[in-house]
């Protein structure tokens, strides 16, 4: 089986001492590909290098709503720039998105939107990090964003699930779904059509079921998959073929 880590920090401090025994363990458990999100300018300066010295990496530039202190409106600016000189290189723009958890929720906004729009004019997808705000996060992405894009760790109903289905968009499965008490996400996932679902772990964060206070890693993928099969009932490598071409197509 060849399976795709949609979403994992590699790049992030978490990984320094063993970044290079993380990917053999990832690559021994069958995870081919990575993709790689940008958070704040800075870190880009970081991610991009090691990208380039990891060919089964992808990576995406986004201003992440966690980091909202650190970026400012000249960010954008230079976002803009990244992604036309580094056209061809770059796969998607984030991660971005809206956190009402977060502080400067105007300021989250205003970046959130000039960076869809920076993804809709270069015709790059969004990778989307949402925090009670899935409602309003689709409003957005159906007036000002590209044609696709990942829902990174969703965690919504059916019925939010099947409006960004509907909007051409995929839904990021991680962690979330190997917990038994995630039932309305667990649910979800398992209705909605296979051709709507990427995989994901989030590392070094997201933790599955059994790993609580752990730090997360791509190797952990097959739990994912395999958890994803029960709930849909399927063999774990029908799913897996579906679920790799789902995401190549979406990072092409």
């Amino acid at each position: 089986m060849q399976l795709f880590d949609t979403h994992c920090h590699l790049d992030f401090e978490a990984f320094d001492k063993d970044r290079g025994a993380v990917l053999k363990r990832a690559r021994e458990a069958g995870i081919k590909r990575f993709m790689v999100p940008g958070v704040t300018r800075n870190q880009w300066d970081k991610l991009v290098p090691l990208a380039s010295e990891y060919s089964c990496w992808y990576y995406a530039l986004g201003l992440h709503p966690w980091f909202i202190d650190e970026h400012k409106d000249s960010d954008v600016e230079e976002l803009e720039r990244q992604l036309e000189k580094q056209q061809g290189q770059v796969r998607a723009v984030g991660e971005i998105g809206l956190d009402r958890t977060c502080p400067n929720f105007d300021k989250q906004y205003r970046l959130f939107i000039r960076q869809l729009e920076l993804a809709k004019h270069f015709k790059l997808p969004v990778i989307i990090h949402h925090r009670k705000t899935l409602d309003r996060t689709h409003a957005d992405i159906k007036k000002y964003g590209p044609e696709n894009g990942v829902i990174h760790a969703f965690s919504g109903s059916h019925q939010q699930a099947m409006k960004f289905v509907e909007q051409g968009y995929k839904l990021g499965v991680g962690g979330v779904i190997t917990y038994e008490r995630a039932q309305k996400t667990r649910q979800a996932i398992k209705e909605v059509p296979i051709d709507s679902l990427v995989l994901e772990t989030d590392s070094p964060d997201m933790p599955l079921s059994g790993y609580q206070g752990q730090r997360n890693e791509p190797s952990r993928v097959p739990l994912v998959l395999e958890a994803l099969a029960k709930l849909r009932n399927t063999s774990e490598e029908e799913l897996a073929s579906q679920l790799w071409q789902n995401s190549v197509e979406l990072f092409r």
